[in-house]
């Protein structure tokens, strides 16, 4: 259980990760201000600026401080769930077709509570597919439960 609850704040925090910023990469003064800097500490001080003063979020209002909104906000960097944690625990879920460490997934993937008990269903039907042999790895677990859920037309809307 503990376990679970640890994934499930890793989770929460990934829906904040963008590898574009909102607004756009020149977006705020903070980027205005450190234009042409590199490294760590530049953009550090560059999102604080931007995060502490609002300018971002007034930029994006309003059109300004080289702000925009009508890109799409992507995510390049590896998934903030890493099942290698609940492993265990999820497989024993898929199997039964119910549990914390299931429930922890679907809400990751942001399945509603309205359709969790079919992505519990989808996911017991296909377990061979997901653990198609003990040394399975985390990360290819996790592509065959977004494969599935591409193919199932009530839960591939939810992979936006």
């Amino acid at each position: 259980m503990k376990k679970t609850l640890i994934a499930a704040s890793m989770i929460a925090f990934s829906a904040t990760a963008f590898a574009e910023a909102p607004g756009g990469p020149n977006c705020g003064w903070g980027n205005m201000l450190m234009q042409g800097q590199s490294g760590l500490p530049m953009h550090f001080l560059a999102s604080t600026t931007n995060g502490t003063s609002g300018n971002a979020t007034f930029g994006m209002t309003t059109g300004t401080n080289g702000c925009s909104v009508k890109g799409t906000l992507t995510y390049g960097g590896k998934s903030m769930l890493d099942l290698s944690s609940i492993m265990d625990e999820f497989s024993n879920d898929v199997a039964r077709g119910h549990g914390d460490a299931l429930t922890t997934v679907a809400v990751s993937l942001h399945v509603p509570v309205e359709d969790r008990q079919h992505f519990s269903a989808v996911m017991q039907d296909n377990f061979s597919t997901i653990f198609p042999s003990a040394d399975v790895t985390a990360e290819d677990v996790m592509a065959s439960v977004i494969q599935i859920m591409k193919s199932d037309d009530k839960l591939a809307k939810h992979l936006g």
